[in-house]
Formats: C-alpha cells, structure tokens, sequence
C-alpha cells in the first residue's frame, strides 16, 4: 500500500551550501508562518552554537503542506565531523534533496553524503543553489554532478534524475535557467511527482524503525522514526528489538506520540504507514531499535555507524584555580554529563579509564569534540582536555594503520606553495592540483588525520584568511612517521599570584602573550607562546623594586603589545602532549600537565 498524502525527504550537502536556507523558505512558502510573523533567519539551526557558527550539528524534522500532501523533510549537517547523523536519518526517507552551491561545486561531503543516498537506492533531486551568486557556473557544476553521479556508480535511473536551479536566500527554484524565477513551486513540483510515497502493509504488524534520538529534561528520552508497517497508537504494548544486539528483547508502552507539522511537535493518536513519528515515554530506547507488536517481532536491518576517528581524555580539574568559576566540577558530575551525551550522540564514545578521575572520550573530529566542550562550558561544567590524538588500528599482520582524510583545499594562486610546503611537512601527499577561476587554485591532498590537527589556525594565517580547507574521512592506511606539530615552545609561569604590567612587560620580549594583567596565574601555566623551540619559565608576577633614586625615564608608561585572546579551538590546536587544556564556563587556561618546575624536568630527562 501507498500513502500518496506522504513524502519524506532529506536535504543534503556540504557545509554551507544553503541546507537551512532552502527549509526556511519552503516552511515560509507553505505557509507555516504567519503573513506579519518575524522569523529568524537559519529557523531550524535552533541551538546556541549552531546560530552562532552558522552550522546545523543535529538533524532536525519539520513538516509542510503543499496541494493536500504532507512533505516531511529532514535538514541534516554538512560538516563531515557530523556524518553519524547524516547516515541515519536517511533510513527515515524515500528520497533526498541534493544542494550543490552554483559556484564551488562538488565538494568533499558533497561525495560523502550522496554515495550514502546512493547506497540505499534512494532517488535524487538535484538543486543547484546560490545561482544569483555573481560568480555562479551553473552548467559547469551541473556536468560535475552527473561526474559524481557517474563515479559513484549510480543507476541509470539515479543518473536520469531531474536538475533544477535556486536561490534560497531569495527564495526562487526554475527547471531552465532561461525560465522566469517566481518562488519555490518548481522544487514543491519535483518532489510530488519524482519522490516516491512511501510503501508499507497496513495490515501487518507495527514496526517503527528509530533513527533519531532527542532528548529533553522533562520527558526524558525522544525517540524519531518512520512507521514501516502496521500502525502505532498511544498506550499500544509493543516490543523493542534490535538488529545488531539479539539479545535485546524488552515489552514497552507507548505513552505519548507526536507528529511534526512546521517547526511543533503535535500530539496524535495514532499514526500510520509512511508517517515520522516522535515517540517518548520509553527509558532506554536506542538508535537503532525497532518498535514491534508483540504478535510480530521483527527488528529492521540498521546500517552500523562510522567509528570515532580521534580521542582526548576529559579529566577533573585539578589545578591551584580549581573550583572556582565552574558549578559542577566533581567526576562524578563530569562522568553523569557524558554519559548523557551518548542519549543523542550515536558517532560518540565515551569510556572508563583505569582512573576515575579521567574519561576516554572518542569522536569523529575535532570540531565533533570542541562543540560537546562547548556545550558543557555553557552548562557550567569545569574541566580539563588532553590534546586530541588519533585512534590507531593494527591489520592481521600487526602492521600499526592510522585514519586518512582527503583534504581540498582552495587557496588564491600566490599562497599555493606556503600551503603546499606545510602539509607536505605533515606528511600530505599532493594527489591533484587544478585552477577553480576567479585567480584560486584547487589541491587535494591525501593526509594523516593526525596532520591536520592544530592546522587550521596556521592555514588561515598563511592565507590571510582567504582559503578555504575542506576534508573527507579516507579509511585506514600504513602509518606515516612521525610529525612534529609545534615549531615554538610555551612560556610559563612559575609564581602563583596576579599578573602585573612590569612582569609581562618584560615577560612580551621572548614571545606572544595570551594573558594580560590582572589575570590569576599559577606556577606551571602557559602564559604565552615563545619565539625559541623550548619552553622558557618566567615571573609575571614580578613588581619593579623602589629605590631612593629617580631615574629620568622612571614615569614613563610601559607598553604593553595586547595580548592573543585564544578561541576554544585555537586553544585546542595549541596545546601540545604534555599540556592540558583547563576549560570553565568563564576562562580557558593553558598549562603543563606536571605542574612542578622539577618535577617537570625530571619526567623530560627520564623520557629521553
């Protein structure tokens, strides 16, 4: 059976090529809102950091209505850090949107995402966006997609796939860029009549296949998903299976269930083929489970989601400045928040280590664990990270493999070589190097993962921040040798007590500072980065001594050169092995993980 009322789709693409954009203006179009209502721009990025850095981390649904048929759709990121929620809730839909920026073209999760719509035989709508954008080349990007198309081996019905073109900032989609632009009714068009309705047995038993998991302090877990077959009513008894784990068989009831129409959650009765549902009420539902009726038990094959491809250790604060800013600072606060992040976070892991002071905590980049660190830093959570390290692999012959990113970088033409040199230093290996127009050059590299961390911050600083760094997970190959990450040492303190202007102004000579005074500093801090490769102690703390005598030049100010405010990822890409990173809901601090000036010495000489 059909349900020709339904079409469920997903919208997909590289970060920042209007995702968000397009769902604002086909909610607007619909009619969701009201003709005098303000909306913000970026709707459904609802979270803090998302509206802030102008990117979707979390999948989210919605629902409109166009000509009497309900359209769900699902706005998934673009950042590949954020791939584990791409891959599951494409398992929700029966087609996908593929947006593509009418001026960069096919990009790296542009590949990513469309191989995994690919690979479940959904069909594709293809939406050149940004075409009023000065520079577009529509027809160029237009040949490249069906290139894509053709490496990833699609079918012949998948290549015959229909090609229109947009501008959601002006809220406009056309079949033929010769045809007059009016609104979105081309793209509403398209999705009726090329995006199947979904197909299932009414008559069979209910299975609902959860593939997203929200969370909320007052009804506990939510868990997201479409009914395959049969139909799901509120206080139904059902049974929770799971593909992958046998052994999970639970009796559950169903206590509250929900539709989405706009951006709310609408409370229904029940809910039938095709329909994406909301589900709350059960305590441990996963990703992954499937919900049956008891009569028929049956779990649905689910795909197992990417591993975690880098790690760092969240450990309790334990410095001299501890406790004094954060609200929960114990480890058993730090242990209950990440265990809790896992609620939502499928692409994490968190694990005990053989201290209970310190947690493993594992993602899939570092953009993946500085947005958790940020969250917790706004809950009022104190802690301190370890520098990120990779996760290694061994093969069948013991041979040590490491994780692989392709890296596309493009950068104007004179800063081509500057780029080219540093990652050559971090064991990239230049595969592929063509001119984009507009005086840019395109390079793809193929990288350790473990070369690219602490690069950014050098990329945009060798590119005046004209360049653009994108990167794709590649697999596991041979390990490369070793990389040194820090030309520079640190400068630390070695006196407790407050930054003073005479002490960090003798301090500014031997290198960058990243406090200024008036900050609390305490021995085995980094309070800067030095001009030479070793570390160099030093007393900011230090007061000019008084003398009877007066020199001619004792009034003058001292200058000091302001100091480099660092951000939480600059912060990250900063530290090194033997430094942690001291993260409050007010200040990020640097420091050596052994704070004693001998005992640091000491470790160094036996290490050696």
């Amino acid at each position: 059976m059909k349900r020709e009322d339904v079409r469920n789709v997903a919208i997909i693409a590289h970060v920042d090529h209007g995702k968000t954009t397009l769902v604002d203006e086909l909610l607007k179009q619909s009619g969701v809102f009201r003709a005098n209502q303000e909306v913000a721009e970026r709707v459904m990025d609802s979270n803090d950091i998302e509206r802030e850095r102008g990117i979707t981390i979390l999948a989210k649904n919605t629902a409109v209505f166009y000509k009497n048929t309900k359209i769900n759709i699902v706005d998934t990121p673009g950042h590949a850090d954020f791939g584990g929620e791409v891959e599951r809730v494409l398992k929700m839909v029966n087609g996908v949107i593929l947006l593509v920026d009418a001026f960069e073209g096919s990009m790296p999760q542009t590949k990513f995402v469309l191989r995994k719509a690919l690979e479940l035989d959904l069909p594709v709508i293809v939406c050149i966006n940004k075409i009023d954008r000065p520079e577009a080349r529509p027809e160029e990007v237009v040949d490249e997609v069906l290139e894509l198309l053709m490496d990833l081996d699609a079918s012949d019905a998948q290549l015959d796939c229909p090609f229109l073109y947009a501008s959601a900032k002006a809220g406009y989609a056309v079949r033929d860029l010769a045809d007059t632009p009016k609104d979105m009714t081309p793209l509403f068009e398209t999705i009726l009549n090329y995006i199947p309705a979904p197909e299932g047995d009414e008559m069979a038993g209910t299975q609902v296949l959860i593939s997203t998991i929200d969370y909320n302090e007052y009804v506990g877990r939510i868990g997201v998903g479409k009914v395959d077959n049969g139909t799901i009513r509120v206080n139904q008894e059902c049974v929770m299976v799971n593909h992958h784990d046998p052994s999970k068989q639970q009796k559950v009831k169903i206590s509250k269930l929900y539709e989405f129409d706009g951006l709310n959650k609408v409370a229904v009765e029940e809910a039938g083929v095709g329909s994406i549902v909301a589900i709350s009420g059960i305590a441990n539902l996963h990703i992954g489970d499937t919900l049956c009726s008891p009569e028929h038990v049956e779990a649905i094959p689910f795909q197992k989601i990417s591993e975690p491809t880098i790690a760092m250790h969240f450990i309790v604060n334990d410095s001299p400045l501890a406790g004094q800013e954060g609200k929960y600072v114990t480890s058993r606060h730090l242990r209950d928040r990440l265990f809790r992040e896992l609620n939502t976070d499928v692409s994490l892991r968190v694990e005990e280590t053989d201290t209970t002071e310190a947690f493993k905590v594992s993602g899939r980049g570092e953009l993946h664990l500085s947005v958790l660190i940020e969250n917790m830093r706004r809950e009022g959570y104190e802690f301190a990270v370890s520098k990120a390290e990779v996760l290694y692999r061994t093969d069948e012959r013991g041979k040590k493999l490491e994780p692989m990113e392709i890296a596309y970088v493009d950068v104007p033409e004179e800063f081509s070589g500057t780029v080219i040199q540093k990652l050559s230093l971090r064991k990239g290996e230049l595969q592929g190097m063509s001119l984009t127009g507009g005086g840019y050059t395109r390079l793809e590299f193929s990288i350790p993962s473990r070369g690219l961390i602490g690069y950014r911050g050098e990329f945009m600083t060798d590119t005046k921040g004209n360049g653009v760094l994108n990167t794709s997970f590649d697999g596991y190959a041979p390990y490369k040798g070793d990389i040194q990450y820090r030309k520079q040492g640190s400068l630390i303190a070695f006196e407790a007590g407050e930054a003073v202007t005479y002490g960090l102004f003798n301090a500014q000579e031997r290198g960058t500072l990243f406090i200024g005074p008036g900050e609390k500093v305490y021995s085995g801090m980094v309070i800067g980065q030095s001009g030479k490769p070793e570390d160099i102690e030093l007393n900011v703390c230090k007061t000019k001594h008084l003398t009877n005598t007066r020199s001619s030049s004792a009034d003058e100010a001292l200058k000091l050169t302001p100091p480099k405010i660092l951000s939480l990822e600059q912060a990250l890409e900063f530290i090194d092995t033997d430094e942690l990173l001291e993260v409050t809901p007010t200040s990020l601090r640097i420091r050596k993980k052994i704070l004693d000036p001998t005992l640091r010495k000491r470790s160094k000489i036996n290490k050696q």
